[in-house]
């Protein structure tokens, strides 16, 4: 049996001994070095573009402008509207202008700091008009995506109500900090494609991508993910890979690019600010009578994923919790700030900030326990969501509740400033409402040894692991039957983005339909039943072509209503409760966060182990999203002025699994990256609520702003 068992990670031996061939690490002989000259300005007209002074330094081969594009000069993964390098104008600072290809690093860093760029520069939009009445950054406006969901009558569930809550709160820009900066390798191969190898999220996209930039076909591309230190959502986006293959196409030799951490700060997508105004009603007994969201957000000068946040954070607005009447509104308008994207739990974990903070104070406006109000009103099979959607099944959340419920019941303050708090949360598994489909190929190979080709990305999440087990136990052959061969355009289909906590459910149900085919082939060829060996197997077949079985798998979910926002946008949904305990100094405003209880309804566990790491690792960024990490366009530069977890800072954290099965997903299974995250900074900020007195509204809520409103609080008395 492999599901349900702690199988070590297939990339653990490599990763520990150093010998992963991270994309940083890649060399070619005779490789080039190419580094982007960046706009220093948020909006400006490009006058002029001299780069006569790095052309003066020895060894700089060649500078890349726009009109070295043979084929289209933008990219995006929802719109295809952000520029590769800019034409006549800059939007945001860090936009790539140029490329400058040396004969080594220093070089290739030397020749573009001596470029020199004569700007226009015009007034930047640097706040989020949601009027339209204020300056706009394009002539069409300032709305990039609004998206409404609307369930009921939102004014009278609230007249109805006992208790009306209402408060607006705020989050800020979160880089993704991956350990690993954007990095990679192009060159041309024996048959004159070009390949690239990089530090990615999506294999197939970035191919697409490089396609249309280089206009040709994407046969001529080859696309292969290097092991990747870190990825979060800001490695779905094209980093590297266009100018790579734009350089390796125009010099005919292998060029290699790795950003600097600055580098990396300034260009790379963020986590999307948000304001969202939040009402709640509910009657004395602690039923939701009506939820009305109103949600603005900043998502830079271009659309990156802001499409699938601004649907994904009006789907979830009311969090894992039955309400009748709901009204949510989420617009995300364009500005000359950093460009906005994919971060783990695309606007949820935001979102979750406040919708655990209104819960707890509708709780103490009815003198309720917060967990009561919870199990009161939280999803479970039958319920019906904000959408319209029934859950029919895989509705383990009461039971993440009941889970930690002991240990909130025995809760108990030891010393002044110490406080418990819960954070809650439910998840769409894969994108919002569309198709969302993977593809997998298993295949009999030579000494009958079985290949699993997948195009899904391993970022650190453990997807490897997981698919392979999932292979193993739908075969019931050995674990050294079984070799892993991933990430690589040459060898695999379309799996679809390492995103949305989507790889273990719609890869897994590929992968595992793949085997189901080599299994009835192996079946009927007499492996199970006569004991005849996987090599005699491939050797007496193989005159007849490989022997490959597809897998795949679209979630059977549906659009939704534009109107309305009514429909399925899911066929399955994560859940998890949260309790944190902190203690706080007030005299200065320090939190620690000392331990947390973590319950997360994961469908089936295919790696109890991998699961459990994946949830510590979602407790320290959402530790760093309630505490510490903010990035300040402008000021923030590195991470000597950004803060994120060390070990030092992490708590004790417990575990627990609920198994309440997905009928649709591989032996019951769906995901567990981004609901890891989600509920966590929910329940710290409620913690610091119960260890000071003090509700919180803005995040970070770092050691300035917690003793801020310690002292405005005694101010008050």
């Amino acid at each position: 049996m492999f599901i349900g068992r702690d199988l070590d990670r297939v990339d653990a031996l490599a990763k520990v001994l150093g010998t992963a061939g991270f994309a940083h690490d890649l060399r070619m002989e005779g490789m080039l070095f190419a580094c982007v000259v960046r706009s220093t300005k948020p909006h400006a007209l490009l006058r002029d573009v001299d780069v006569s002074g790095a052309y003066a330094v020895p060894g700089v081969l060649r500078v890349v402008s726009h009109k070295d594009i043979p084929g289209q000069n933008t990219f995006g993964a929802l719109r295809k509207d952000q520029p590769f390098l800019a034409e006549s104008r800059v939007r945001y600072v860090g936009e790539p202008i140029l490329v400058v290809i040396g004969e080594n690093e220093a070089v290739a860093r030397e020749g573009a700091a001596r470029v020199r760029i004569d700007y226009g520069e015009i007034d930047a939009v640097l706040e989020p008009d949601a009027t339209g009445k204020g300056r706009q950054i394009y002539d069409t406006g300032s709305l990039m995506a609004y998206k409404k969901v609307r369930k009921g009558d939102v004014e009278k569930g609230s007249a109805a109500s006992d208790v009306v809550v209402a408060h607006t709160f705020r989050t800020t820009w979160i880089d993704h900090a991956f350990l690993e900066t954007e990095a990679g390798i192009g060159y041309v191969d024996e048959g004159g494609r070009i390949v690239i190898k990089s530090s990615t999220q999506n294999i197939h996209y970035k191919r697409v991508e490089i396609s249309r930039l280089l206009a040709i076909p994407e046969e001529r591309i080859r696309v292969v993910q290097a092991t990747t230190g870190g990825g979060f959502g800001g490695k779905l986006d094209v980093t590297c890979e266009g100018f790579l293959a734009l350089a390796v196409h125009l010099l005919k030799r292998p060029v290699f690019m790795r950003y600097t951490r600055e580098e990396s700060f300034l260009s790379n997508t963020k986590r999307h600010p948000l304001s969202i105004d939040y009402k709640t009603g509910a009657r004395k007994d602690g039923t939701l009578t009506a939820v009305k969201v109103d949600i603005t957000g900043d998502t830079g000068p271009y659309a990156s994923y802001g499409d699938a946040v601004c649907l994904r954070v009006a789907v979830h607005a009311t969090g894992p919790y039955e309400v009748p009447n709901v009204w949510a509104d989420c617009k995300l308008l364009y500005t000359n700030n950093p460009v906005s994207g994919a971060m783990r739990g695309f606007g949820v974990p935001q979102l979750a900030f406040a919708h655990e903070s209104q819960l707890d104070e509708v709780a103490e406006a009815l003198g309720m326990d917060p967990i009561d109000i919870r199990i009161r009103n939280g999803l479970k099979r039958g319920s019906v969501t904000a959408t319209g959607q029934v859950l029919s099944a895989s509705a383990g959340f009461v039971e993440t509740l009941k889970k930690i419920e002991p240990f909130w019941r025995a809760r108990q303050k030891t010393k002044k400033g110490s406080g418990f708090g819960l954070g809650c949360m439910y998840y769409g598994i894969g994108n919002t409402g569309v198709a969302n489909p993977a593809n997998a190929l298993v295949e009999l190979g030579e000494e009958g040894r079985v290949i699993l080709h997948t195009g899904a990305c391993e970022i650190g999440q453990g997807s490897d692991t997981a698919l392979l087990q999932i292979a193993l136990e739908t075969l019931g052959v050995a674990r050294s039957d079984v070799l892993l061969d991933r990430g690589d355009t040459d060898t695999s289909k379309d799996a679809g983005s390492s995103s949305a906590s989507r790889q273990t459910y719609i890869s897994g149900k590929a992968v595992q339909e793949a085997a189901l085919g080599l299994r009835a082939f192996l079946d009927e060829a007499g492996y199970y039943h006569r004991g005849r060996a996987l090599g005699d197997i491939y050797r007496a077949t193989k005159d007849k072509g490989r022997l490959l079985f597809e897998g795949f798998f679209n979630p059977p979910a549906s659009g939704l209503d534009e109107a309305t926002g009514q429909g399925i946008p899911y066929a399955t949904y994560a859940f998890a409760s949260h309790m944190t305990e902190v203690e706080v100094e007030e005299a200065t405003g320090a939190c620690r966060v000392k331990q947390v209880h973590a319950a997360h309804d994961v469908g089936k566990s295919i790696n109890p182990k991998a699961i459990r790491g994946q949830i510590c690792g979602g407790v320290a960024m959402g530790v760093g999203l309630a505490l510490m990490e903010e990035f300040i366009p402008g000021k923030t530069a590195s991470f000597d002025a950004y803060y994120i977890p060390t070990s030092l800072d992490m708590p004790r954290v417990e575990v627990f699994l609920v198994e309440d099965e997905e009928p649709t997903g591989p032996f019951g299974a769906k995901g567990v990256g981004e609901p890891a995250l989600i509920p966590q900074a929910a329940s710290v900020v409620n913690a610091v609520t119960d260890a000071v007195g003090v509700h919180v509204y803005e995040l970070p809520c770092h050691v300035e702003r917690l003793k801020g409103l310690i002292e405005s609080k005694k101010t008050t008395k």
